[in-house]
């Protein structure tokens, strides 16, 4: 059985305007980009209409194989209400964006024995804790750090990319 453990786990909100496209434009490329994660999937897409606004609720999943052994997760859930469209002035143009409230929350997972090499019988699985606490623990660490660091990452640009949507 895979042995999976959440390592990161955490959010960010934004009431105010910015174009739900274009974040979801942008997070999905900097997801791709940024992290490798080979397949992203969108898992849920769901769009609930009320008579003045709407709620839009997204899930994405993502895998990134980083050795034979471990693998990288990492979930992002995009929850927006009272999403209403509007129209901004831009310069001479008017441009239509989006106000209401969203919340962008980021899970990353370490996989370990993915594969299940490990777990064909108990002999292997004692094994599989020997090698995990005294010869790899230093690299679960590094892969733990690393996953942390990515995730974060993550929310930090979507941060900084919808606090330059708000200004413009």
């Amino acid at each position: 059985m895979v042995e999976k453990e959440q390592i990161y786990s955490s959010n960010i909100k934004k009431d105010g305007l910015f174009s739900l496209k274009e974040l979801y434009l942008f997070c999905h490329s900097w997801l791709i980009e940024e992290t490798e994660l080979d397949p992203l999937i969108e898992t849920k897409y769901k769009e609930k209409i009320k008579p003045d606004s709407k709620e839009v609720e997204i899930k994405w999943k993502g895998l990134k194989k980083v050795t034979d052994y471990f693998k990288y997760e990492i979930k992002v859930e995009f929850e927006s209400r009272n999403l209403k469209e509007v129209e901004v002035q831009k310069g001479t143009t008017k441009v239509k964006m989006n106000k209401g409230d969203i919340k962008i929350i980021c899970k990353g997972t370490l996989m370990r024995d993915y594969d299940g090499k490990f777990e064909k019988d108990a002999f292997r699985k004692f094994l599989r804790g020997i090698y995990e606490k005294w010869i790899i623990a230093g690299r679960i660490e590094m892969f733990e750090e690393r996953l942390a660091i990515k995730c974060d990452e993550f929310l930090e640009q979507t941060k900084a990319f919808l606090a330059l949507e708000g200004r413009k």
